[in-house]
């Protein structure tokens, strides 16, 4: 009777993983069918030679090169500021913090988790409105405080995926830098660390994916439908961003070309995703395999 409930559960694991797989290929094939008659340079640059837009910065109007310059540069800017805080956070937690302050930190990071997007995104306007009505009058939602906010968003990830993978080291490990000398500092660095490697990685590469599709807080703390043309020039100014760039268009698009154009930007946003978390993975094997030798 138990093996016949284990091949059960491994077939319906199975059926589940291709289920997800089927699903995402379905997607994909749709926004391709949709989208492949405008795929190509015109999709990013519009009439405008890519190397004027991408060495030159010319202003691109009619095409979706702004909103992924603008996604990068937020995805960067937030997993900046949101990997180190959770690692340093995560490490705190879980190596130095006592019981009580343990549990309270584990309690309001599994608060923070839950906040829907929209409600930081609201805290984020909030904050500009509270500083226009106080210290800085001419305060105003840009391109930092939409990283600020997304940092926030994703920094419970980062957090307990630090807090999960160093927690979840055997004895052996954790006794084996006082075996050999070290301090609680050294161990941390050179041994623990290491070990956890791949559970803080993986937290990591999902705040980077949480960061590139959010929509809800960057329409309320300064995402555009169009900067002019351009990337972001400073980090105080709009920007443009792709999840926003295809809500506007699937929202208020005219005509079938326009609605072509969103899917497109779709499928731009899914391989964008997709290559940040080729990219962290890679990362990720490479520095395993430097700490592990």
């Amino acid at each position: 009777m138990r093996k016949w409930r284990e091949r059960i559960l491994v077939g319906a694991s199975w059926v589940a993983a291709f289920g997800v797989l089927a699903v995402v290929g379905v997607l994909v094939v749709f926004l391709v069918a949709r989208s492949a008659h405008i795929l190509g340079p015109q999709l990013l640059f519009g009439d405008v030679p890519w190397t004027r837009a991408v060495f030159a910065g010319a202003r691109v109007f009619d095409g979706i090169w702004p909103a992924v310059v603008g996604t990068l540069t937020l995805v960067a800017l937030s997993a900046g500021i949101a990997i180190p805080l959770g690692l340093a956070a995560g490490i705190h937690v879980s190596e130095y913090a006592g019981p009580r302050f343990k549990a309270s930190v584990t309690l309001v990071v599994d608060v923070l988790a839950g906040i829907p997007s929209i409600v930081m995104g609201l805290f984020g306007f909030s904050m500009i409105l509270l500083l226009r009505r106080t210290v800085a009058q001419e305060a105003k939602t840009g391109l930092l405080l939409a990283a600020v906010c997304i940092a926030l968003l994703v920094l419970p990830y980062m957090i307990r995926a630090t807090q999960s993978a160093l927690a979840g080291l055997p004895m052996s490990i954790r006794l084996l830098g006082p075996s050999l000398g070290m301090s609680q500092t050294q161990t941390l660095r050179r041994v623990l660390v290491p070990a956890a490697s791949r559970g803080i990685l993986s937290g990591a590469i999902l705040s980077v994916g949480r960061a590139a599709e959010d929509t809800a807080v960057i329409m309320l703390t300064g995402a555009v439908a169009t900067a002019g043309g351009r990337g972001p020039q400073d980090l105080l100014g709009k920007f443009e961003a792709l999840p926003f760039k295809i809500f506007v268009i699937a929202a208020e698009h005219n005509t079938a070309a326009e609605l072509d154009q969103g899917f497109g930007a779709a499928l731009v946003l899914l391989t964008l995703t997709a290559t940040l978390f080729i990219g962290a993975y890679l990362l990720q094997r490479s520095l395993e395999r430097r700490w592990n030798n």
